[in-house]
């Protein structure tokens, strides 16, 4: 099918400035279209992925794709989705972001080949622009009146606005208007808060280079979670692409823990399964909800393309051995990985009796709440029931001399870090 007929059977339509004219675009020829990022930090988090994956949609349907670092709108601050001024990274900072991103980038998307991704980052041909060039060339193109309109900045006008946000949406249409020229780039697509300046872009193409030009913009819709509230947030914050800040594990968890009103929704939006296996998931979810194999699918595919297949195992692999609470397989990254939120106290080296560890620690509040517990069997260690009262905890009984896994009933997990 038709790439616009593909978005729209994922809903991953909002927007569109003309809606025939891209399809019959996309039906003439491929196209290159681009999305862009501001290197507001080292790391994008599951809600930038959103148009990404739209625009790697586009890149499997044979079209090229662009992606944009903003170096340079990344020292400006886009004011969209905000109620207060961003406070300003230095260039250093924001060097170290775009770099960062860039490489994270790279791993979601074709590199070789006619349609293989073309990485551009602003401050090549932004830094360039003297400020009477800017006021000029690019400032006489947009009216105070049209600019105030805009709903990124009409919502701004109560809570104030710095002139440095407000000629945010100038240097982004400056974007638009130079891949147009330079890279043929003839649409651009981003999230919902992005409509304002994408069509300033398109405003501006037309100012300068006509108003036939073939260019077009599309949105995507803003993405809630049936219960309403914002997808891709937990109860610890974002849920983050890079594995320091969220292990490939929790990433997982995340998407296996989807609720099932969401599930095929995501599934749509995140994965390419196509519509048959997309639509036989969604029949399990009604007649089999308690296997979960819509959570598993979709957990499983999205490890797979953030973090590869390695990564995807390792996760399968500590989540079973939470499961069966078997988990002296796993090593000790593994342990680090899958308890990383679980109750987390220190101990030394130094060889001690169980009964009194457990209290030192304080797991168990007393040593005869120790011992009574040892004795019923409700204490296990590393996945092992401990029944010996006279037991000596030592630096043998750990993961590679680094955590000791304690359960005190069926749910109750610590991890023990050794110093």
């Amino acid at each position: 099918m038709n790439i616009i007929d593909e978005l729209e059977w994922r809903d991953a339509i909002n927007q569109q400035t003309d809606a025939e004219g891209l399809r019959q675009l996309t039906n003439e020829k491929s196209i290159s279209l681009y999305c862009g990022v501001d290197p507001t930090g080292d790391s994008m988090h599951i809600g930038h992925l959103i148009p990404f994956m739209m625009l790697r949609r586009f890149q499997l349907a044979g079209h090229r794709p662009v992606i944009l670092i903003g170096g340079a709108t990344g020292t400006i601050g886009d004011p969209s989705g905000r109620q207060s001024e961003r406070s300003l990274q230095t260039m250093e900072q924001v060097q170290a972001n775009v770099e960062a991103l860039t490489a994270q980038m790279k791993k979601l998307f074709i590199t070789d080949g006619d349609n293989q991704v073309r990485m551009v980052n602003n401050y090549d041909w932004t830094h360039k622009i003297n400020v009477i060039d800017f006021l000029r060339d690019y400032g006489k193109n947009f009216s105070i009146n049209a600019m105030l309109a805009k709903d990124v900045v009409a919502s701004r006008l109560e809570s104030g606005i710095s002139f440095t946000e407000f000629s945010y949406q100038i240097l982004q249409s400056l974007d638009f208007l130079h891949l147009f020229k330079e890279e043929d780039v003839q649409l651009q697509i981003g999230g919902s808060d992005q409509w304002g300046n994408i069509t300033s872009g398109l405003d501006l193409i037309r100012k300068k280079e006509g108003s036939e030009s073939k260019a077009f913009g599309l949105t995507i819709p803003l993405m809630l979670k049936s219960d309403g509230t914002k997808f891709g947030k937990t109860a610890g914050g974002a849920v983050w692409l890079d594995p320091n800040k969220t292990t490939p594990f929790e990433f997982y968890q995340f998407w296996a823990n989807t609720d099932d009103r969401d599930v095929i929704k995501y599934l749509k939006f995140f994965t390419f399964l196509d519509k048959e296996a997309i639509d036989a998931l969604a029949e399990k979810v009604q007649t089999e909800p308690h296997k979960r194999e819509a959570q598993k699918t979709l957990a499983e595919e999205m490890t797979k393309f953030v973090h590869g297949e390695e990564m995807l195992e390792q996760a399968k692999k500590i989540t079973a051995a939470l499961f069966s609470g078997d988990i002296k397989s796993l090593t000790a990254d593994e342990i680090e990985q899958g308890f990383k939120e679980m109750p987390t106290f220190h101990a030394t080296k130094e060889s001690k009796n169980i009964v009194e560890w457990l209290v030192d620690l304080g797991i168990e509040p007393s040593k005869r709440q120790a011992r009574e517990d040892i004795t019923k069997g409700a204490i296990s260690m590393n996945g092992e029931r401990v029944t010996d009262l006279e037991m000596e905890v030592t630096v043998e009984n750990s993961f590679d001399g680094r955590f000791i896994i304690i359960r005190k009933g069926k749910k109750n997990y610590s991890l023990v870090r050794l110093t």
